[in-house]
């Protein structure tokens, strides 16, 4: 193993294995870092160092969980700029992006803390019956076991943060697994933690490639499994251990409605900045980000001609300049990916109004229009900078398009009519609807997931201590109400 390679950190502790991975830049190739790999005693000191500090955790009094989860909060602010760089220099994610997604972790953390100190459980009395007369149920959430985090690269810390701050905040040990391009940022956050008071094996970050995670997966010590990443991967975890407790956050492809009531200029306006902006964010490297944009034929022309410009003048190049907005993909091969199916779209009768080239993992900002519905673009996540723009005659048209997908994540639906806004609530076969702005808003705290293939569960740091918890109920006898 090289000298300089960077540790793991098995149950807290700085671990070196036998056999590394390299880590480069998706911009130039540039070496970042080497990484140390577990070996497998690595992963079983993980797994054991997790089950032996369940108890220990849970026993944990919740101001000493909340403290931690605020020191983390706090440090991660601290070196905000020192992490951010990290993100650039793995992901490729420009700077602006990458400060504010620690910013977000921040906020994750935070959010835990709170929760951690009022996690109470509730009383339930029973005598609503002759039966239950003198009865008196005291109901609480008691952590599932130890979880399993498997994240993605495009969000390498806050999607990390969503599964470590829940599961510290309920008392729950948990192993991440972060994504092979992007696992530094994943380490950084495990000095953090390093700092603060937790039992030990309450926290591992491991390095595992993908084709060795099946020990992990498959261990019946750990009960749970948070999955974020791609439908195929996920589905295939769920099928592998299907009496564990798995949570899946898949992918989408994410459609905003602008409504024909959405007409004044300044409307349009907002909408076309939003949608480029979402569209082309993270190039396009999230599963909510705008891929489908369904606008009203009374708007369509303009609003095009809008988000055209928008798109036009976005920066793209090396993440590391301040001015720019949109960097590369993870790699050269995704790019490739979605170049191919650009021209695809383009050889069936699709018009590229703007962009379309490639170079390396760069691929410019792509707009899209009179796109054949079954096209991959539309139908398919082509998780890159590319939208496509199709011209709808009514609401129900859109609605309907929307809901000719496989995926249900987020909608956005532009709108100023209440009774629109409440029956896209009713009719989008969604997990979230976003009124008056684009489906890549998330919050913290709110419930984040989807349905059809975009997954099973919750994340949203409330809504996932509660997905990692069961209740039990406590039944207290010939108590006088």
């Amino acid at each position: 193993m090289e000298q300089h390679a960077k540790p793991m950190w098995i149950a807290g502790a700085q671990v070196t294995g036998t056999r590394t991975d390299t880590i480069s830049s998706p911009y130039d190739g540039a070496h970042v870092a080497d990484v140390s790999l577990a070996d497998p005693e690595h992963i079983e000191q993980a797994v054991a160092g997790a089950h032996k500090a369940q108890r220990c955790l849970a026993d944990l009094p919740a101001y000493r969980r909340a403290d931690a989860l605020d020191h983390v909060s706090s440090r991660l602010r601290e070196r905000q700029e020192e992490i951010a760089g990290t993100i650039v220099s793995e992901g490729g994610k420009p700077l602006r992006w990458a400060m504010a997604e620690v910013d977000r972790a921040a906020v994750t953390f935070r959010l835990a803390a709170e929760e951690a100190r009022r996690w109470s459980g509730d009383l339930q009395r029973l005598d609503t019956d002759h039966a239950g007369e003198g009865r008196l149920a005291l109901n609480r959430k008691v952590p599932r076991g130890p979880v399993l985090g498997i994240t993605p690269f495009n969000f390498p810390l806050n999607l990390v943060a969503h599964k470590v701050a829940p599961a510290l905040a309920v008392g729950a040990p948990i192993l991440i697994k972060p994504a092979p391009a992007t696992p530094l940022t994943a380490l950084a956050l495990g000095e953090l933690l390093a700092e603060t008071d937790l039992p030990e094996g309450s926290w591992s970050v491991i390095m595992v490639t993908n084709a060795d995670m099946d020990p992990l997966v498959t261990d019946p010590r750990l009960p749970v499994i948070s999955f974020t990443g791609s439908g195929p991967v996920g589905w295939s975890i769920m099928d592998r251990v299907p009496r564990k407790h798995v949570t899946l956050e898949l992918g989408g492809n994410a459609a905003v409605v602008v409504c024909a009531d959405w007409n004044a200029e300044a409307d349009l306006e907002l909408a076309a900045k939003r949608i480029a902006a979402m569209g082309m964010g993270n190039a396009g490297q999230s599963c909510i980000s705008v891929q489908r944009v369904l606008a009203h034929h009374s708007i369509h022309d303009r609003l095009l001609e809008k988000i055209t410009a928008h798109v036009r003048a976005v920066v793209l190049g090396d993440p590391r300049d301040a001015a720019t907005t949109v960097g590369p993909m993870i790699n050269e091969a995704a790019a490739e990916r979605a170049h191919a199916w650009v021209h695809e779209a383009a050889t069936s009768g699709a018009t590229v109004v703007t962009g379309g080239d490639r170079e390396r993992a760069l691929l410019t900002p792509t707009v899209l229009t009179n796109v054949p519905a079954d096209a991959r673009v539309n139908r398919d996540e082509v998780f890159a900078p590319v939208l496509t723009v199709t011209s709808v005659d009514s609401d129900q048209e859109a609605f309907d398009a929307v809901n000719d997908s496989a995926f249900g994540l987020h909608a956005g639906v532009f709108t100023r009519d209440l009774a629109t806004a409440f029956r896209a609530h009713r009719e989008l076969e969604v997990g979230g609807v976003i009124i008056g702005d684009v489906p890549t808003y998330r919050a913290e705290q709110m419930p984040y997931g989807g349905t059809k293939q975009s997954g099973v569960g919750r994340e949203g740091v409330r809504f996932a201590m509660d997905d990692l918890t069961y209740d039990r109920s406590l039944v207290l006898t010939g108590i006088a109400l």
